[in-house]
């Protein structure tokens, strides 16, 4: 029986804007709990919730990396789903917990592990048996991108298309958070993310391109809506993998970030003296992880909201066939920082992976989605989703487009 009670576990920006958000929507969400591993900012945010919106939440302590201790937090609070935004690292732990509960699972990252910067969904796709067994949902990467940018390519194949034969996923932050130098989300994951080797799937086959901090990486100058001209750098990021396993017909799939020359300087200063490293080093005779210490000298990223201007631009131009006739459509969200702020004291890149999965839990406790098992976004009807998002603060554009070139 569905209670209306949702369990976020995270309290970073991310589950700031989360639990904002179940906090408007109380026809669906009739008990809200948000846990973290200590109680300082999840009180922090029950008490905005409280003075913006005049909805009480409950908060707990809980250690992410314990099952024992998910388990009982679980069976205390009696979920209806989980919304995971807690660090990659802690995904299968999470995972491990709601098995064993029964509570349906939700997140925004795939999973990986605490010592290597590697990440792909093969760990999380192997628990497919368990969930399904169980007769429950595992749904995977419930964000912007990977999310977002997974229904906008399920929605243009449902509407518009027989097959895809070409994706480029584009993600522009053209804001200014007036730092010398920071992260839009937990640095430590950021920075872990984009100094790897770059693949992109062509032709039956992944490609691998210098990283982006490398002179030879690859990139281009885009012109965003609203945000203009950018330089956009090819990356790997995890919603390749699922789209590759699940679109039909498709040949060629990218994925494109803005990133300022500044900040690519102060990323290639950071990684040539060895701050970036993930390996323990011994230090004053201690061991310390030094990306760990730089994310400790670096802003919080839930603290650059306060004057944060200029927007967000994140899209799929998608080619595709319809009755043998070939077109190409670009679906996007322009998100504003300040007005992100405005609404629930974010950023806009918390913002727009914040809405997505609480339209996910929405879709879940409505019914509206059901099975059992694991599933990435693509999988599921785009439609209600995306219908749920915007209605939530993230509305869409779709524009006859031309695709972009083969060779950047």
């Amino acid at each position: 029986m569905n209670t209306g009670t949702i369990l976020i576990i995270g309290a970073g920006g991310v589950g700031s804007v989360v639990a904002h958000k179940c906090a408007l929507n109380p026809q669906i969400f009739k008990k809200i709990h948000l846990a973290s591993r200590n109680l300082e900012k999840p009180d922090a945010i029950k008490a905005d919730i409280k003075k913006r919106w005049n909805v009480d939440i409950e908060t707990h302590q809980v250690d992410a990396d314990k099952v024992p201790e998910l388990v009982s937090l679980i069976r205390e609070i009696k979920p209806d789903v989980l919304i995971n935004v807690a660090l990659p690292y802690q995904d299968l732990t999470i995972m491990d917990a709601c098995l064993e509960t029964g509570v349906n699972y939700i997140d925004t990252a795939n999973y990986e592990p605490i010592d290597e910067a590697h990440f792909e969904y093969s760990w999380q796709w192997a628990y497919q048996d368990k969930f399904k067994n169980k007769g429950i949902m595992a749904i995977l990467g419930a964000g912007f991108d990977p999310g977002v940018s997974n229904m906008y390519c399920a929605y243009i194949l449902k509407k518009f298309y027989d097959k895809v034969r070409f994706i480029d996923i584009l993600d522009a932050n053209a804001g200014n958070h007036g730092h010398t130098f920071a992260t839009n989300f937990n640095p430590e994951i950021n920075i872990r993310e984009v100094t790897q080797i770059v693949r992109h799937w062509e032709n039956g086959k992944w490609i691998e391109t210098p990283a982006i901090i490398d002179p030879t990486s690859v990139h281009f100058t885009f012109d965003y809506p609203i945000a203009g001209p950018k330089d956009s750098y090819l990356l790997y990021h995890e919603e390749l993998e699922s789209l590759v396993k699940n679109m039909p017909g498709l040949e060629r799939i990218r994925f494109w970030m803005t990133f300022s020359s500044n900040y690519l300087t102060h990323l290639r200063v950071m990684q040539n003296i060895g701050i970036t490293r993930i390996d323990e080093v011994e230090f004053d005779g201690k061991k310390i992880v030094p990306i760990k210490f730089l994310k400790a000298l670096l802003p919080n990223p839930a603290s650059l909201a306060t004057n944060y201007t200029g927007k967000t631009v994140i899209g799929c131009i998608i080619t595709g066939v319809k009755d043998g006739k070939e077109s190409t459509k670009y679906i996007y969200n322009v998100c504003d920082h300040a007005e992100c702020f405005k609404e629930v004291g974010s950023q806009a890149i918390s913002y727009t992976a914040g809405v997505p999965p609480v339209a996910a839990a929405i879709m879940l406790m409505k019914g509206i989605w059901s099975g059992a098992g694991v599933f990435n976004m693509e999988q599921l009807d785009p439609e209600p989703f995306l219908e749920e998002v915007s209605k939530n603060g993230l509305p869409f554009e779709v524009v006859d487009y031309s695709p972009l070139p083969d060779k950047i």
